[in-house]
């Protein structure tokens, strides 16, 4: 009974709700839309302002607006790509048919671009800025923000840390700005700058927000633009803007849902089983061959699998009255390529953005919130699966360790041995619910006795809360020997960060000297708590196995104060000045200062060039600027302070029956610093025929000093083996191009491409205080086998990341010679003095290029991406390269396929010839799409799409993929072939 009452409620309320959003008066105000030379512009939208009154322009431009009630009016046409109109109306009862003929928008040259703290109009710019919208994103399903602008942007790299559901993405703008300081960019989303740190139980906190409902993506590029966010800004800024209900939309629905299928698309070189017993016979023991089996199993094909996942999206917006809304919803259900591996994420967010006294106050209100829940799969089966035995069955049939066959030494588990790859997945249950929030209510309001006055407050916070369970049973491998068997442990965290900003801004044409002054000035507070418990590691009998480890509750704080000037002359001269003053609580010296100045030259608007018909835009940039860097991670925040810190449970002091944890004196250097990075940009901004072509060139240099890094401290000094210090100075310098063009539109037919080429180099200057440096620099990179070992390394006169290792010898056949190096030193001995630096992971140009075919009710589009002059170390070869890899004493290890080259006897883990040019092109994805157009008497709208993402690599690397951002090709999860099928209803 209950529930029928609520049915019919909620039927009522539906009917209700429709019939408010249906209700018309009798009159109607109708006409055309044209551009300038007549032709009709269909999909226009024509509307009453300050109601909720509208209409869309039909095929021929044609519009009626129904339920008008007489009176004066503003009707206001608008389109992308076009300049809005506004029309004063006197309605009647028959008002006669209007005409709107709209101006085009130049391809968004008074486009409004979205700056830090404002807006201002892309052809007023006078820093790198780049603004990618909905139209220009990445297609195909993607569960992370910034997958939809991968390679869209010169001079940004976005790297995706693998093939995992919700996996995030390594960006670098304009190559990285530090050696052990964050190189992530700032990225700030609808007003609050999110904390980079992700929380426990989820790999990327991007991933947290719906890329549905992003609108567009601001990226800020030279210091002359980020310096106004000053010491978190020397890495670039990211400014998302989310989607929003316009003022004088009507209610509308759209409902999207995407399906799709991953597939595998290559395995990491090994032997197969004949292969491998072929091997083991020729080069092992009696024992060793007394190992080997009689099944033919490939293990990678054990751990992955086809995998489906399905994104719906849900939104609801328009205008009521005054005050446009938008509330969406989502749901997302991804399975990974690797077993056991799936991430589930629910989303919804709130949009309010109304305007009162007359459009002197504006609030913009935004609320979202994702709850995701995620299973993680080992990865360490990655390598298990490369490195297991291909001659033994997966299961034994029998009930020992869940019936898997693991390695036995004197009918006993022996632990040293390889662990089944498969039981590694499916008896390890790693699963995790994360919760986030991120919202902000932002006033803006203009004064009424001083118009071009604005004060501007925006309060925000950003909440995340990840919990979860690690859980092996007694039975399982993994944790046989754990207690009595079994591990289970719960993890927690909670991260915590509040804003708080207000500026003041004046804006002011001066026509008696062609001058317009626009001038900024604020405050800002943002802090940031993390806060840790620990938990102990229990056996199977509750047992405790590991003791707890110290609870921890970090806390830093950022005040600032900020300013900026714009001075525009006569329409063609742009200065801009920015200042910002940090202060910090990581540091004892809080306060840093971070200028910019940029100017801009629109020579398309001088005499000699203004009648031009073929040069629509020229512009010259140059901008100069000093930005800082901060973040130290997360245990660092007290790293200037001489602190106490707690001992852990293994450390303890026992009087008596009791056990008290230590104090103990912590590392610190009270001198630590800001870093900072000082860049110059010069720029040249282009556009031919109204802006069909378009684009830029960008020269930039941006050089780093007092350098944040972790470096080992003198034995026996600062309570300490490794700190955090300033040390030395790096140094970018690079070129970015764009082209944008539309090289064929027709009434049926339009093509528009776009292509981005990024030079960048990278280069070490100093890594000492002393003004002599000997070293040989500072090991990175660590690799799998053996314990410690490094394969990377940063030297002064070098790239970030450089190789370093022996340069090997080749017989006359072009094979390796084992153990055979040059002397580089020439000192007649091979020793660690021999190694040298080799090439870098970093790549040296990396280009895009971007297609879309646009026929009647068709579209076709693609998107290509490359890397050049990127290396890749093969630790997959070099681990399991050598006979010695399965010549141990109870177990077998499968081997590389390298070693049918090489022949190598033992590894050979610094030989250069596991480093490979990891240069690639790689097509993102391919996308056929067909729009039905009105349906159901104009009521709903259909749109199908089919879509392949990573559709083929090119490459010489001979390992599984070769875009790993580290360098270092280990345990790596695949990226896989996407195929979706994806279908969007507009209501």
């Amino acid at each position: 009974m209950k529930r029928t009452r609520f049915a019919s409620f909620v039927f009522l309320l539906c009917f209700v709700l429709m019939s408010f959003f249906t209700y018309a008066q009798s009159g109607s105000i109708s006409g055309k839309v044209t551009d300038e030379t007549g032709q009709p512009i269909p999909g226009a939208t024509v509307f009453i302002k300050g109601t909720s009154k509208n209409a869309t322009a039909d095929a021929q431009g044609n519009f009626t607006i129904t339920g008008v009630t007489p009176g004066n009016m503003v009707v206001v046409a608008r389109i992308m790509g076009y300049e809005t109109f506004e029309l004063p109306v006197n309605a009647g009862n028959s008002t006669a048919p209007l005409t709107f003929q709209l101006k085009a928008d130049t391809k968004g040259l008074n486009e409004i671009v979205v700056v830090g703290y404002g807006t201002q109009k892309k052809s007023d710019l006078t820093g790198a800025i780049a603004v990618v919208s909905t139209k220009d994103f990445n297609k195909g399903p993607l569960s992370s923000p910034e997958q939809l602008i991968t390679g869209k942007v010169p001079g940004v790299q976005i790297t995706s840390n693998g093939g995992a559901p919700g996996a995030g993405s390594t960006i670098r703008v304009r190559g990285g700005a530090s050696l052990n300081a964050t190189n992530d960019p700032l990225i700030i989303v609808d007003g609050v700058p999110l904390d980079n740190n992700n929380v426990s139980g989820q790999s990327n906190g991007l991933s947290l927000i719906n890329p549905n409902d992003i609108e567009t993506f601001n990226v800020l590029k030279d210091a002359s633009a980020t310096a106004i966010y000053g010491s978190r800004a020397s890495n670039g800024v990211i400014i998302i803007t989310t989607k929003k209900g316009r003022l004088g939309d009507k209610f509308h629905v759209s409902f999207s849902s995407t399906n799709a299928v991953s597939k595998v698309t290559s395995y990491s070189p090994v032997l197969t089983a004949s292969e491998f017993t072929d091997v083991v016979k020729a080069n092992g023991t009696a024992a060793q061959i007394a190992l080997l089996g009689k099944a033919n199993t490939d293990w990678q094909k054990q751990i992955y699998q086809s995998a489906l996942s399905s994104d719906n999206n849900l939104a609801l917006s328009g205008s009521w009255k005054k005050l446009p809304y938008r509330i969406s919803v989502g749901y997302l259900n991804q399975d990974g390529i690797l077993k056991t591996s799936n991430l589930e994420r629910k989303s919804a967010s709130i949009n309010l953005s109304p305007s009162l006294f007359d459009d002197h106050l504006k609030i913009n209100m935004n609320v979202k919130g994702s709850l995701a829940d995620n299973r993680f799969a080992d990865q360490g089966a990655i390598n298990a699966a490369i490195a297991f035995d291909p001659t033994q069955p997966v299961r034994t049939g029998g009930k020992d360790f869940g019936g898997y066959y693991e390695w036995l030494y004197n009918s006993k588990l022996y632990d040293l041995g390889t662990k089944n790859p498969l039981a590694m997945l499916e008896q390890k249950v790693d699963k995790s619910e994360v919760k986030r929030s991120i919202g902000n209510i932002q006033f803006d309001y203009k004064f009424h006795f001083l118009p071009e006055l604005r004060a501007n407050l925006n309060l925000g916070y950003d909440y995340q809360k990840g919990e979860g369970n690690t859980n092996i049973p007694k039975y399982a491998a993994l944790a046989y020997y754990n207690g009595t068997g079994g591990s289970y442990k719960h993890y927690s965290q909670e991260m915590k960060n509040k804003l708080l900003d207000f500026y003041l801004n004046y804006a002011k044409d001066l026509k008696g000297i062609k001058s317009r002054v626009d001038v900024m000035a604020g405050y800002s507070y943002q802090d940031f708590i993390i806060a840790t418990p620990g938990y102990p590691v229990k056996d199977e009998a509750g047992d405790t196995t590991t003791a707890a480890g110290n609870y921890s509750e970090a806390q830093h704080t950022l005040v600032s104060f900020f300013g900026r000037l714009n001075y525009t002359f006569n329409e063609k001269y742009l200065l801009t000045f920015t200042m910002r003053r940090d202060g910090t609580s990581r540091f004892r010296d809080h306060w840093g200062n971070f200028p910019s100045v940029a100017f801009a030259w629109k020579l398309k608007d001088e005499a000699f060039l203004k009648n031009s018909k073929v040069l629509s835009d020229l512009k010259l940039r140059l901008g100069y600027g000093v930005t800082g860097q901060e973040n130290i991670g997360v245990g660092k925040e007290y790293a200037a302070l001489s602190r106490y810190t707690y001992g852990d449970a293994n450390s303890s002091y026992q009087l008596g029956d009791a056990f008290y944890k230590t104090l103990r004196a912590a590392g610190y250097d009270q001198n630590i610093k800001w870093e900072q990075t000082a860049t110059y940009n010069v720029a040249l901004d282009y556009g031919f025929l109204n802006n069909r072509i378009s684009g830029s060139v960008d020269f930039y240099y941006k050089k780093t000093t007092d350098l944040l890094a972790d470096v080992t401290t003198p034995a026996g000094t600062n309570l300490t083996n490794t700190l955090y210090t300033n040390i030395g100075s790096l140094e970018n310098r690079g070129v970015e191009f764009i082209i944008n063009a539309t090289p064929v539109e027709t009434k049926d037919f339009r093509w528009d491409a776009g292509f981005n080429i990024t030079y960048n180099k990278n280069k070490i200057l100093s890594l000492s205080k002393a003004k002599s440096d000997t070293s040989v620099g500072i090991a990175t990179g660590g690799i799998s086998g053996g314990t410690g070992n490094t394969i990377q390394i940063n030297s002064v006169g070098h790239q970030i990341n450089s190789f370093y290792v022996y340069k090997q010898v080749y017989d006359k056949n072009g094979k390796p010679i084992e153990g055979v190096y040059e002397d580089t030193n020439g000192d007649g001995a091979i020793t660690s003095d021999d190694k040298y630096r080799y090439k870098s992971s970093n790549p040296l140009v990396y280009l895009s290029f971007n297609s879309q075919f646009n026929y009647k009710k068709w579209n076709l589009g693609f998107s290509l991406r490359s890397n050049l002059g990127n290396y890749i170390y093969n630790n997959q070869a070099s681990n399991n390269g050598s006979y010695k890899t399965f010549q141990n004493s109870n177990y077998l290890a499968n081997l590389s396929r390298s070693v049918l080259a090489t022949k190598f006897a033992t590894t050979q883990y610094w030989s250069d010839y596991y480093v490979e040019n990891g240069s690639f092109l790689r097509m993102d994805y391919i996308n056929l799409g067909y729009d039905f157009g009105r349906l159901m008497h104009d009521k709903v709208g259909l749109r199908l799409n089919f879509n392949v993402q990573n559709v083929f690599v090119i490459t010489k690397y001979s390992g599984q993929d070769p875009e790993v951002f580290s360098g270092i090709d280990d345990k790596f999860y695949p990226r896989p072939r996407v195929y979706s099928l994806g279908v969007n209803l507009d209501f």
